[in-house]
């Protein structure tokens, strides 16, 4: 089946209510029935959505099953927050003495997380230009144990040469994550090119509409054929003392091997779970997505050739724009479309500031993907706590202007900026 019909129906067979929408199971805990089935439960061998909400829930179950299908992986796992995805994601593989290779065209709280929260658990976080996939060889060493980059990253909206990146990290036994939020899996499907986990912010386009924080981690199918036995993931292939000696790669599990052991030891151990209400609204968005990913790509598409006319801008960033430094790659790996996300800079922060002040139907919100525009100087918000030489790696100067394009008429959106750039 297609990405539009899974997003309907995957994951759910209607329980005895025979409910079309999917129910809310709103409980904490769930009744064992008896003593030998409540051991077993904790021994893993009934399954996780009936054990506990913080390990898993039924609502929870089928978000993870469908959006699983949708991005063509063998299983996910649903989280509180796209961040705790992305930690996550990192602390199932990397330990104190570990290093991570990433890109440094990151949204800001990512290379915040990288650079300084990591730095002090003792993860060491290297970074590489996308635009320069040969210099990742030298960062990796025996203690390297992910390459990480964004679909298309936020706000400098480049677009990386998955086949570059993707061999580099297949050539030295390493496992790739992408973070696939501004594309979502509409528009492009990580894992046709070899990635081997993707993260979202499902607060994105997700859900839609801004209404809940939630994350969720992908993992391609057989991935566990590239973990087990690979010296750089002993959390895998050594016994598990939490679990008297369970070791992760030779169980049942193996099929869903890297989410269930973020399940089984980060989400027990740290609490990171994502409410059943929550879930419920990133299901109804789901349902929705392709639909809105379509007239998303549409609009901003028709700004940015818009935005490229007009004299106060110094340059737009979208990368389906012919002549601009990622449309090649754009090309092959968003053949879909490029989200509704797209930047532009203007002479300065004075410039950039008039203009998010004159705008009214843009809102000027931190946050991307609703169905309602945004615009946002990423500088002076989600990246102000980058250096002056990250923000120039990340691409973000002072007067660039990020726009989330939304659902309404393309025209009056125009007419919007129109006023706003005088």
């Amino acid at each position: 089946m297609h990405e539009q019909t899974l997003a309907l129906h995957a994951g759910y067979e209607k329980d005895n209510q025979k409910t079309m929408a999917v129910p809310i199971y709103m409980s904490t805990a769930f009744d064992f029935g008896s003593a030998d089935f409540a051991a077993s439960s904790f021994n893993l061998e009934q399954g996780t959505d009936n054990v506990y909400t913080r390990v898993g829930n039924p609502t929870n179950a089928i978000l993870e099953r469908r959006f699983a299908e949708v991005e063509g992986g063998s299983a996910s796992l649903a989280v509180a927050s796209g961040m705790a995805a992305i930690f996550y994601s990192i602390l199932n593989v990397a330990e104190a003495g570990d290093n991570i290779v990433v890109s440094n065209q990151l949204y800001g709280g990512t290379v915040t997380l990288f650079s300084q929260t990591l730095k002090k658990l003792g993860i060491e976080s290297r970074f590489f230009d996308v635009h320069e996939p040969e210099a990742i060889e030298e960062l990796i060493d025996d203690k390297t144990r992910c390459l990480f980059f964004e679909t298309i990253s936020n706000p400098s909206i480049d677009v990386p040469n998955f086949d570059a990146i993707v061999s580099m990290a297949d050539k030295h036994g390493i496992l790739s994550i992408v973070d696939n939020t501004v594309a979502t899996p509409m528009l492009c499907k990580p894992f046709d090119f070899g990635v081997d986990v993707v993260v979202h912010s499902a607060s994105k386009y997700t859900t839609g509409q801004g209404t809940a924080i939630g994350g969720l981690i992908v993992e391609r199918k057989n991935l566990y054929e590239k973990i087990k036995g690979n010296s750089r993931y002993p959390y895998f292939n050594e016994p598990e003392v939490s679990y008297h000696g369970l070791v992760f790669a030779d169980s049942v599990v193996s099929p869903v091997l890297f989410t269930f052991r973020t399940r089984m030891i980060l989400l027990r151990d740290t609490g990171a779970v994502l409410s059943p209400f929550n879930t419920w609204l990133f299901i109804q968005g789901l349902e929705t997505l392709a639909l809105r990913m379509k007239q998303h790509t549409q609009s901003a598409l028709e700004i940015a050739k818009w935005l490229q006319k007009k004299n106060i801008v110094k340059k737009v960033n979208y990368p389906l724009l012919e002549g601009d430094k990622n449309y090649e790659n754009a090309s092959k790996y968003l053949a879909k479309g490029a989200s509704g996300l797209l930047s532009f800079e203007v002479e300065d922060y004075a410039t950039a500031k008039k203009i998010l002040d004159k705008v009214e139907i843009f809102s000027i919100v931190a946050n991307i993907g609703d169905s309602k525009s945004i615009i946002n100087h990423s500088a002076s918000t989600t990246h102000q706590q980058l250096s002056k030489d990250e923000l120039l790696k990340a691409g973000v100067s002072e007067g660039l202007i990020r726009l989330s394009v939304g659902l309404e008429d393309t025209q009056d959106l125009i007419d919007d900026l129109t006023k706003a750039l005088g």
